[in-house]
């Protein structure tokens, strides 16, 4: 029987890192995702499929699209939370799942984990009004309470693993490069009223001749 300790299997987590060391290129990922414009600054981004372990991953469990907005102050209409809000929700996920199974790992049953998170910005690196502010966030703050069957030294170095090992910490502590293109989307075509009613080729080409008969 399986061995659950946090809701994590750890008897398939050591088969996975078993099965990782043995093969590296198991290893390799690739997480997608896609974004549309909703209307002002509303838009929508969808997670569908994925790369891993040397195959495509095309199928979800789930339908998985959220609604990304500004608040009002910010021109928006809360239809969801601002991107860098959403930045905020995959950082402390993602320290979570990482704290999460590295207790199991170590067989350490934890009753409850909750974190809050801060993060401060000044609007005037984005609307272009100092040169000298950066866009993004200047500082971040994550507060976790942890309960658990361990002493106070044994999670001080969960929330470190935490911290060593999430990708998403990684993220955003460190610059990673990011390649951006566009392409042009072909525009539907659209005729003028003026020219629905101006004659086709071939009815052009017969006038012609009718005036060139008239003539003769």
């Amino acid at each position: 029987m399986a061995k659950f300790v946090n809701g994590i299997d750890v008897e398939g987590l050591k088969n996975t890192i078993g099965a990782i060391k043995e093969k590296p290129e198991l290893a390799s990922f690739k997480f997608r995702a896609s974004n549309k414009w909703i209307k002002g600054t509303n838009n929508k981004a969808t997670v569908k499929g994925y790369y891993s372990a040397g195959e495509e991953h095309d199928k979800r469990a789930v339908s998985m699209t959220f609604d990304e907005d500004e608040p009002p102050v910010l021109l928006g209409n809360d239809k969801g939370p601002n991107p860098v809000e959403w930045v905020l929700v995959g950082l402390s996920g993602c320290l979570t799942t990482s704290l999460v199974a590295y207790a199991a790992a170590k067989g350490i049953e934890l009753r409850s984990v909750e974190s809050e998170l801060e993060g401060d910005l000044d609007v005037r690196g984005f609307l272009n009004l100092d040169p000298s502010v950066r866009n993004g966030y200047q500082n971040i703050r994550v507060h976790f309470k942890i309960d658990a069957d361990a002493s106070d030294e044994e999670v001080r170095q969960l929330v470190e693993i935490a911290q060593q090992r999430s990708p998403v910490f990684d993220i955003v502590t460190h610059q990673v490069p990011v390649q951006v293109d566009f392409e042009r989307k072909a525009a539907r075509s659209q005729v003028s009223s003026t020219d629905e009613r101006r004659p086709g080729k071939a009815v052009r080409a017969r006038m012609v001749r009718r005036r060139r008969g008239m003539h003769a």
